[in-house]
């Protein structure tokens, strides 16, 4: 109930947020604007309709996922309220649990937006909606639980402008860890490799959310891949909330 309670508070206050509809408005407008960039490319322009598309709600919900999660708790700590909400029969988990869901919530309704905007110019080239581009958005939005979650993580120790700078390499990392695998073959076996492969598995992979190039190129998704998303999403999640948890737990507002 204090979960709840917390969460819907913090999605209320995140709504009022001005620059939260100000992203929602350059989003909307960069989808619609997949529309003029289609006429000026040579080329297949429903591709280009769709891969524009896909890529905005991707990276203006990662930029709602981290300007906003990152002041979840600096807020908090900044007004001072933060020491009326310890004194009460609250556990600091349940805090930021609360607060983590609120966000996860705000980022639903707005990704729903981004996604309504995005079928309605693809349905304008198209004259139907398919499937697999809301299957492309959900794994969007899986993706961007993660980040939420990390956005939280270093709001626990950090400042809003440090948290933000982290949760961004942490976005721009996971969507590069593929080349340390490659950098993993090109290295010899030994030490080197060893260390290299400790690092690839402690990284983040989000390129296992994307699947805009087969969504866009109508190319055959592998059986099982939505499953193993959500797995991914769900496990890195839960380590990085604990980690969360175990950092706001001991540290000291006094």
């Amino acid at each position: 109930m204090t979960i709840s309670v917390i969460a819907r508070n913090t999605f209320k206050e995140a709504v009022r947020d001005r620059a939260l509809y100000l992203l929602l408005f350059f989003s909307a407008l960069s989808i619609a604007l997949a529309r003029v960039l289609a006429v000026l490319t040579v080329g297949d322009r429903v591709k280009v309709v769709k891969d524009v598309g896909l890529a905005s709600i991707s990276f203006f919900g990662a930029l709602i996922a981290i300007l906003i999660g990152t002041g979840l708790v600096y807020k908090e700590i900044e007004k001072r309220t933060i020491f009326t909400l310890i004194s009460k029969p609250i556990r600091r988990a349940e805090f930021l649990l609360g607060k983590f869901l609120g966000l996860v919530l705000t980022l639903a309704v707005m990704v729903w937006a981004m996604t309504l905007v995005y079928l309605a110019v693809v349905f304008l080239h198209t004259f139907k909606i398919e499937g697999r581009m809301v299957l492309a958005v959900f794994f969007i939005f899986l993706e961007l639980i993660l980040l939420t979650a990390v956005a939280v993580l270093f709001s626990c120790f950090s400042t809003p402008i440090l948290s933000s700078l982290f949760a961004l390499s942490f976005y721009l990392i996971g969507h590069f860890s593929w080349s340390l695998k490659t950098l993993i073959k090109k290295t010899p076996p030994g030490l080197g490799r060893t260390l290299l492969r400790a690092v690839y598995a402690i990284l983040p992979d989000l390129e296992n959310f994307n699947i805009k190039a087969e969504v866009v190129q109508n190319l055959p998704l592998p059986g099982g891949l939505w499953l193993g998303a959500v797995a991914y999403s769900a496990v890195y999640t839960a380590f990085v909330l604990l980690l969360a948890v175990w950092i706001f737990r001991r540290r000291d507002f006094i």
